[in-house]
């Protein structure tokens, strides 16, 4: 059980990081961001929900009581990124994909590390 605790805070406070950089990232050059989604199809306002979901997801997987809900809303975003690299983006899901994809892989291992555990009967 222990190992488990680890591997999990080690990915949670990694990945955490990663997304609340990738979505201050977003916020802080937001007129390139917009019109970056703007090439993919997607309107503005989902430029600020992705942004506002990374850096708020992020954060959630490093209070434990937020950990689930968390990797549940930034699976949501990663899946989406990988269905844009794979589809819209340039250079498609191989090798530029590969962040979103380990991303999203790391965030299932969390959500499952993280499950609560089964009741025991007495």
């Amino acid at each position: 059980m222990a190992a488990r605790n680890i591997i999990s805070w080690v990915l949670q406070v990694l990945i955490g990081l990663a997304m609340i950089f990738s979505g201050a990232n977003k916020f802080l050059h937001l007129t390139d961001t917009v019109a970056m989604f703007g090439k993919l199809g997607l309107p503005a306002a989902i430029t600020y929900l992705v942004a506002a979901g990374e850096v708020l997801g992020g954060i959630g997987l490093l209070v434990p009581r937020f950990v689930r809900p968390a990797a549940l809303g930034l699976i949501i975003i990663m899946i989406g990124a990988v269905v844009m690299h794979a589809t819209k983006i340039p250079g498609g899901l191989l090798p530029n994909g590969l962040p979103a994809l380990g991303l999203l892989l790391g965030l299932v291992i969390i959500l499952l590390l993280r499950r609560p555990a089964p009741a025991q009967l007495a």
